[in-house]
């Protein structure tokens, strides 16, 4: 599963009115909005603030300052009481004090923010057969490591993290909302879904507001609510797999969420073999070869999920598993013998002009 959660990433995030934003990360991706058109009864306001490791930013549609800074305030404090519960980096956070006091012999209660993460993430592993595998902690840890020091572990050490990795080792209890980690020295990270969960619960709290012409952009994956005045939609642009270079497609997203995995902006070589910051928790090694995964579909938290277990598995088995998903689909980009293989759903989007 991707270390995305708390990673830096190079976005841009244009609209009409907007300055181009940059910012540093693993996301193969470049997003730009460009709501078209205006509306008198409504203004366009926009924030950005740091949280899980990158950057936040949200445009709106609201009647007057007032609402939409009411909106923004509840948006980023939900974001940032999400990080609080889900964050691998903090260490007080819920996730983390879990962690240290597993093994459990009985259930320990989660909240529930922490608890639906863990469920939705659960439901995934047992899709994709462990692909999806959010105890994979030690393994990213031990990873992020070796790509610091650039120095490939050794046998005996990728084994000792593969070993506290089982996501059949993270007991749910329903009716309580009790959660067990069945082994020592486990680590959860839910870097490869937390993010796209903060972009649903972040719109929740907008939404409540009675302002719905939003989009939230989370250090590169996007959650578009109704699009903004005479628009069809948020025009979203696509990127290859090149980091310089004009968008590769252009989408409009309406009601939808977009999320891309991939490693343009963390790799490492070893003896001339490029390898991702991913790491596939059944083999408990990094994935080898250039990818770059884009999912569409109804809620933040799928898209999230779903880019990254596709940048796990590879083009075909990832989107027969995604098939099964309603209203998702996905684009897949390859790098093979040097030229870039694009593979996308049935039901993928046709692109639009820019």
């Amino acid at each position: 599963m991707p270390d995305r959660f708390n990673s830096p990433i190079q976005l841009g995030l244009t609209c009409a009115l907007l300055c181009l934003l940059n910012m540093i990360g693993p996301v193969p991706t470049v997003y730009t909005a460009e709501p078209i058109g205006h509306d008198r009864m409504s203004q366009r306001f926009e924030q950005s603030q740091r949280h899980m490791g990158t950057q936040f930013n949200i445009t709106l549609y609201a009647g007057d300052a007032e609402t939409a800074e009411r909106a923004f305030k509840l948006a980023f404090a939900r974001i940032a009481e999400l990080d609080a519960a889900l964050s691998n980096y903090q260490s007080e956070s819920e996730l983390n004090r879990l962690c240290r006091s597993a093994p459990h012999a009985t259930p320990v209660s989660a909240s529930d923010d922490l608890w639906r993460v863990l469920q939705r993430s659960q439901e995934i592993s047992r899709q994709t057969q462990g692909a999806f595998d959010v105890s994979i902690g030690p393994l990213t840890k031990l990873w992020r490591q070796s790509r610091r020091q650039q120095q490939w572990p050794t046998e005996e050490r990728w084994n000792a993290a593969a070993s506290k990795v089982d996501f059949r080792a993270i007991k749910l209890t329903d009716e309580t909302h009790g959660v067990q980690l069945m082994r020592e020295q486990m680590q959860l990270d839910l870097g490869g879904i937390a993010k796209g969960d903060a972009l649903d619960e972040a719109m929740r709290a907008i939404e409540a507001c009675d302002i719905h012409r939003v989009l939230i952009d989370g250090g590169g994956d996007v959650l578009a609510a109704d699009p903004p005045p005479n628009a069809a939609g948020w025009r979203i642009a696509v990127a290859g797999l090149e980091r310089a270079g004009d968008a590769a497609e252009w989408l409009t997203l309406t009601r939808q969420a977009a999320a891309t995995s991939g490693d343009l902006w963390q790799y490492v070589e070893f003896d001339g073999r490029r390898y991702s910051h991913l790491i596939d928790a059944r083999s408990g090694r990094p994935i080898e070869g250039q990818r770059s995964v884009t999912v569409l579909a109804s809620a933040g938290w799928e898209a999230d999920a779903w880019a990254s277990v596709i940048s796990i598995v590879g083009a075909q088995p990832g989107l027969a598993q995604l098939e099964r998903q309603p209203g998702c689909s996905a684009r897949i980009l390859e790098l093979r013998d040097g030229q870039t293989v694009r593979t996308v759903s049935p039901n993928w989007p046709g692109v639009i002009s820019r």
